[in-house]
């Protein structure tokens, strides 16, 4: 079975980070562990991502 992939990030505000992550998670199980070159792409992606839509812990006072 294939998988398309997107290549655009998209904002934080349409995907939670558990969406990113579990997107992530079903990239490393498809490619069974050993990511080509394009999937590392997809990875570094991704991470931007999910590293985008990880809640910010609020300014210490």
């Amino acid at each position: 079975m294939l998988h398309s992939m997107s290549t655009t990030v998209e904002p934080s505000s349409e995907r939670s980070a558990d969406e990113v992550n579990e997107e992530i998670r079903a990239l490393w199980r498809r490619s069974g562990g050993t990511l080509s070159v394009e999937q590392r792409e997809e990875y570094q992606r991704l991470v931007l991502e999910w590293a985008a839509a990880v809640p910010q812990p609020a300014p210490a006072a």
